[in-house]
């Protein structure tokens, strides 16, 4: 009797699989509702990125090619088509190269400080305080949940002429200092406080990278002898890899669209010292100048993209 005659004659015949394509149906069944519950998940995110990054930057985008003003605003399509003009007209400016100049001169100033000492913090808070952890920790990462503007205005008070900082100086026989008035030391203060907003978050992520590692790699290390600055030198370090990566690429993300501290302390001054590009965009924008204002955040966006990607390449881990 042929196959097909044996299950039309023998009852339930057609019906019977094997086991094992039931089970494989059963998974795949499973792995396609895990995949649409994802994207269910996925969909407040997917709508939040369209709307407010996706759509706005195609818009930018679009608008740097355009000569649009102020005065276009109201009339978004009677523009004309300048084709990358505007590029031109940016890069060629001595304001936005000086801003350039800026913010590579805050990502190599303020990039290390913050990663050096959040890395200091987050060691004493791992293994050299014992007492009150939980206290240090919150204080180091106040700053970086205080409202900036509030700690802005006391930053102000403090670095001003007749302030605290300057009268603690004087008591010590050091002459005043024009903190936010003379280019040199505006730029300091500005750096001062980047450091001091960033360093908790440093600390953080170091911090939860240091507390990864098994406890069992530093015994047998000092088993066999090996000092501690030999453990943070061959363990430590090699292990917190990842976490280095991780901070680096946000920190320096992070500083090269530093906006607030020079915009609330110094407004960009003196003479122009601290402004940063994305504080440039943002004047460009308040003068009217829409096209050029979004040609320097499309450069600005560029710029963090090749940052980000040569960090990445340059810094992953290594198989």
């Amino acid at each position: 009797m042929s196959t097909a005659t044996r299950a039309l004659v023998t009852p339930g015949a057609s019906s019977r699989r094997p086991r094992g394509t039931t089970r494989a149906a059963s998974a795949h069944e499973g792995s396609r509702a895990e995949a649409a519950t994802g994207w269910i998940f996925l969909i407040p995110f997917l709508l939040i990125f369209v709307v407010f990054t996706a759509v706005p930057t195609v818009l930018a985008v679009g608008t740097s090619l355009t000569d649009m003003t102020a005065r276009d605003i109201r009339d978004p399509f009677n523009v004309n088509f300048t084709g990358f003009e505007a590029y031109s007209k940016v890069l060629g400016s001595p304001a936005f190269q000086g801003a350039f100049l800026n913010t590579v001169m805050f990502v190599v100033l303020c990039v290390p400080l913050s990663m050096g000492l959040g890395f200091a913090l987050a060691l004493m808070l791992n293994n050299g305080i014992r007492r009150m952890r939980t206290f240090f920790r919150a204080a180091v990462y106040v700053p970086v949940i205080t409202n900036i503007v509030a700690a802005a205005v006391i930053w102000q008070y403090a670095f001003s002429i007749s302030g605290p900082v300057n009268s603690a100086f004087s008591n010590l026989g050091v002459p005043v200092v024009n903190w936010l008035g003379k280019p040199e030391w505006a730029i300091a203060t500005v750096v001062m406080m980047g450091v001091w907003r960033n360093a908790g978050t440093c600390m953080i992520l170091f911090l939860a990278g240091l507390q990864a590692v098994p406890e069992e790699i530093y015994e047998a290390a000092a088993t066999d002898g090996a000092s501690t600055m030999r453990r943070l030198w061959s363990i430590t370090l090699p292990l917190l890899r990842p976490t280095t990566l991780l901070v680096t690429v946000l920190m320096t993300v992070s500083f090269l669209n530093i906006f607030e501290e020079p915009f609330l302390l110094t407004k960009g001054g003196p003479l122009g010292s601290t402004r940063p590009m994305a504080l440039w965009v943002y004047e460009q924008f308040g003068f009217g100048n829409i096209a050029s204002s979004m040609a320097g955040s499309v450069i600005l966006l560029i710029l963090v993209g090749i940052v980000a990607f040569i960090q990445f390449r340059v810094l992953r881990p290594k198989h």
